[in-house]
Parts: structure tokens; C-alpha cells; sequence
């Protein structure tokens, strides 16, 4: 697959993607936390749940792409598994986010990036993860087609994000919680005025597993499947190349 070409993004575009990257590199010191503490240090598990899904052991001394990588959490979960002898690399455009990872996590290779122009050759990775990140791309198409561009025939993309639950009586209390309380928590802990309103608009306005299973068979994936996780709040989709 060749990569998407350049063009002019339209100004809305243009403007989430300023955003995006201004929110996320503002809220950086505090985002650990406010995973951990929101999620009630359920997203701990939902990224070893990722990286399980991306079939690592069938190339062990292989290249993998954390894409949208923020503090690297996820790249670090792979990184350290038992039997893991590769590489991994964590690639994002808000800098700040990475330099934390780097702390954390000095061995991992950390590059700042667009995730619809990525600097990575072609058939460049084993497999690809993202957590929480292809909700925020201004084109999830594009986005979706680069992911394929820089996958070896055969190789795995998971992505885990967010979700609305659809069953009632959960569902009424979950979006009660996500549009109500957490914003003023995230607000209160991370000092932004907007960061943890844009995370419920994001989602309500996110595909649901099935239609973005459809855009990744699109894309050029094959395999495509799905797991909600924790009652449906969260959601794993993978697929492979080719």
C-alpha cells in the first residue's frame, strides 16, 4: 500500500489536530494518574489485554510499532513480557507525552510523530498497537491505511479505546459518570478546563467496534475481530495485513 498522499487538511481538521496535541501535551504530568485513578487502574489491565492480542510470540526478535504512544504504558508492557527480545518503538506527536515515557522507559525508542504522514518505510513492523489514540486522528481512514502501509504482510494492528456500553441499567449510569463526574475530577486533577469534557465527546462520536471493524477490513486488514471488555466500556479490534 503506498502512503496516503500529502494534502491541505480542512481548517476544523486542522484546528482538532492543534488541539489535540496542545491538550495532550498539557495534561502530561498528571495523565498517568488520571488513567489509573478514572478507570479505577482497570486500563492496566485492558493494555496487557492489547498486547496479547497482537500475537508478539510468532516473531519475538521482531519490530513493533506503539503508535499514538503517549507515556509508552503499552510499549513498556510489551517491552518487558517474558520472551520479548525485539524492539519496540513509541511514536506520537505531542513530545511532552513521550519525554515522560522516556523516563520511564530509557531502552524504548520514542519518536516524535504524525500518525497520518508516518516517517517509517514501508513493511517496516511486525505489528502495530494503539490504546486510546485512533479516536483522536482527524482522518481515522488515513490514519487506518499508514498503520497497513508499515505492516509486513501478515502482521497484526490492534487498537483498544473507549466505548459506550449498550446495555441498560449500565449504560445510563456509565455516560452519567463519563459526562458528569469525570470531567470535574479530570478537571480538578489535571488543571484543564476542556481535557475531560473532549474525552466523552470523542467517544460518542468514535465508531463502534463493528463500523470500525468494517473501516480496517477497508484499509487492507483481514481477520478482523473484536472483544468488549469490562462490561463494554472498552474495546479491543484487530486485524492482520493482507
Amino acid at each position: 500500500m503506498t502512503p496516503a498522499p500529502l494534502t491541505t487538511l480542512p481548517e476544523a481538521g486542522s484546528a482538532k489536530r492543534s488541539y489535540v496535541r496542545g491538550m495532550f501535551s498539557a495534561i502530561a504530568p498528571r495523565y498517568d494518574l488520571l488513567n489509573h485513578v478514572l478507570s479505577l487502574n482497570t486500563d492496566r489491565r485492558w493494555r496487557r489485554q492489547a498486547v496479547d492480542a497482537l500475537g508478539w510470540q510468532s516473531a519475538p526478535e521482531g519490530s513493533y510499532l506503539d503508535l499514538c504512544a503517549g507515556t509508552l504504558d503499552l510499549a513498556i508492557e510489551l517491552a518487558r513480557r517474558p520472551g520479548f527480545r525485539g524492539r519496540v518503538v513509541g511514536a506520537d506527536f505531542a513530545l511532552p507525552m513521550l519525554a515522560l515515557g522516556r523516563r520511564k522507559a530509557p531502552e524504548i525508542l520514542a519518536l516524535g510523530a504524525d500518525a497520518l504522514e508516518l516517517p517509517f518505510a514501508e513493511q517496516a513492523f511486525d505489528g502495530c498497537m494503539v490504546a486510546f489514540g485512533v479516536r483522536n486522528l482527524v482522518d481515522l481512514d488515513r490514519g487506518l491505511g499508514e498503520i497497513a502501509r508499515v505492516l509486513r504482510p501478515g502482521a497484526r494492528a490492534v487498537i483498544l479505546d473507549f466505548a459506550l456500553p449498550a446495555a441498560w441499567p449500565l449504560r445510563p449510569l456509565y455516560l452519567f459518570y463519563f459526562r458528569r463526574v469525570l470531567p470535574r475530577i479530570g478537571r480538578l486533577v489535571s488543571k484543564h478546563t476542556s481535557a475531560y469534557q473532549y474525552l466523552p465527546a470523542s467517544v460518542s462520536d468514535f465508531p463502534t467496534p463493528e463500523v470500525l471493524g468494517d473501516r480496517m477490513r477497508a484499509a487492507g486488514f483481514s481477520g478482523v475481530a473484536f472483544q468488549r471488555l469490562t462490561l463494554g466500556i472498552a474495546t479491543l479490534v484487530w486485524g492482520r495485513k493482507g
